[in-house]
This record gives structure tokens, C-alpha cells and sequence, in this order.
């Protein structure tokens, strides 16, 4: 996602630091996961309004829906277990602890297993503006506002 992974504006936080191996049937090689923090979404290691910008991008599969627990998806992007809709409820609800008021939470989710409006109805929080994405447009790109909540918003 990032265009410069080293960029000293971004902070990667991952639960997972490990290497796994891609098979791909063709030429097998490793990929390596290295979280600038080691930490889960769900208890975000920061003070509260710490950033100006959050990318929320949670796995997007559940482990039932992969035909391999071990399946190439996983290694990548992880998958969410059982209580995944309270997990991402936490989620949405610790960006928007951390992130600054006036700024913006981009959340990115994969529709291809559960629907985008079923997980954004796990914050009260009301999106700014969308995009789909991707050969079959299951990427979706959602843009938030955290308000101010001392004002009304201005135009």
C-alpha cells in the first residue's frame, strides 16, 4: 500500500512479525513481516489523537471461508477469527481514538466474503466518501472525518 515502506511519516503495526513462505506453484519464495510496532488493533499502543491520518486495513477473511488454513492469503493478510465482528467494532473504535480531531481515517476492506455495509455498520461513525477498486470491484477504499465535537462541522 505504502509507495516507500521506510517513509518516517508512517507507523506499520502488525500483530504478526514472522516469515512465511509463498508457495505459488511456480518458483516458492519468502515474504517477511516486520511491523514498525508489534501490536493489535484492538489496543492500539498510542495516546489518544496521536495521528493526523489512520489507514485501517484488517484482514478480510474469516479462516472457514480459505480452503487451506495454511493458504497464501493467510500468510499475507492474516484472517479473522470467530468474534471478528466485535473485533473490528474495537478497531474502528480505537482509530478513532487515536486520530486527531479534523482528521481522516481511511479504511480499506475486501468485500468478496462479507459484505462492506455489514462491517461499516460496526461503527457509529458515518463514511465521507468511498471507491471500489480491483478486477471484480470487491476493494473498497472508505474515507472518514473525525469531527470535532465541540463544533458543528463546517463547509
Amino acid at each position: 500500500m505504502w509507495f516507500d515502506k521506510q517513509d518516517s511519516r508512517a507507523v506499520y503495526l502488525d500483530r504478526r512479525e514472522e516469515e512465511c513462505l509463498i508457495d505459488n506453484g511456480v518458483s516458492p519464495y519468502t515474504i517477511t513481516i516486520a511491523p514498525d510496532v508489534l501490536g493489535d488493533f484492538t489496543e492500539l499502543p498510542f495516546p489518544d489523537e496521536s495521528f493526523y491520518h489512520v489507514v485501517f486495513d484488517p484482514p478480510h477473511h474469516t479462516s472457514k471461508k480459505l480452503t487451506d488454513a495454511t493458504s497464501n492469503t493467510i500468510k499475507y493478510y492474516s484472517c479473522l477469527l470467530p468474534g471478528w465482528e466485535e473485533m473490528l467494532q474495537t478497531g474502528f473504535a480505537e482509530c478513532f481514538r487515536v486520530l486527531k480531531h479534523g482528521g481522516t481515517l481511511v479504511f480499506k476492506w475486501g468485500s468478496s466474503e462479507i459484505p462492506l455495509g455489514r462491517v461499516l455498520g460496526l461503527t457509529p461513525e458515518k463514511p465521507l466518501y468511498g471507491h471500489k477498486s480491483g478486477k471484480k470491484a470487491t476493494t473498497h477504499w472508505v474515507a472518514f472525518l473525525k469531527q470535532n465535537t465541540q463544533s458543528p462541522p463546517t463547509r
